[in-house]
């Protein structure tokens, strides 16, 4: 017996890895689970079903627990990466938005140390992807790729078009809506 043979296995869906992520960012805070469904305002049975694997998370529970919890919303994907990683156009693990055509693909997890992650972003015509404020000091970077958009604060939103860029803190409400078919965007996010 090896003292890998005590290791449980490796996450394969992206709500076992959620799950996971879950667990042990609780686990490191110390903050019980009742503690942190109040504090994401969801339901302590929400929380114990995304623990086991068992729910599907909305994008805005996930940040909702991410803030929460006080951790990047990289941290739920955190899985071990190769050294060279390419992710083809429309893979890698999406989560999609409760109230509008929008979904966001982590494509690169901040490493320790470091704080910035990238994501790549699709959305339909609709209704605006509004987002709560972040945790403090987070900026937004995107670029828009394909289409058109209002993206920024959710006060003084600008209209972008492809190759436009914005940046704009995260920790103040704002907004992504597509205004053409086909829009998506690449953002970073960091963290100081």
């Amino acid at each position: 017996m090896t003292a890998h043979d005590d290791m449980p296995p490796a996450p394969t869906t992206p709500q076992e890895t959620i799950a996971a992520a879950l667990r042990r960012e609780r686990a490191r805070s110390g903050i019980s689970l009742t503690e942190v469904a109040k504090r994401a305002g969801i339901a302590k049975s929400t929380l114990s079903q995304l623990e086991s694997g068992s729910g599907n998370p909305s994008l805005e529970t996930l940040w909702a627990l991410c803030v929460a919890l006080e951790i990047p919303f990289s941290r739920l994907f955190d899985p071990p990466r190769p050294r060279v990683q390419v992710i083809r156009a429309g893979e890698g693990p999406a989560v999609v938005s409760e109230h509008a055509d929008y979904r966001t693909i982590l494509l690169s997890a901040s490493p320790p140390n470091v704080r910035r992650d990238f994501y790549r972003i699709a959305a339909e015509p609709g209704e605006a992807r509004r987002s709560e404020p972040h945790m403090h000091g987070v900026m937004e970077h995107v670029v828009l790729c394909a289409g058109r958009a209002l993206v920024g604060l959710s006060d003084a939103p600008e209209e972008l078009g492809p190759g436009d860029y914005i940046a704009y803190p995260g920790d103040l409400p704002h907004l992504f809506q597509a205004l053409e078919p086909g829009t998506w965007a690449t953002m970073v996010l960091e963290s100081s």
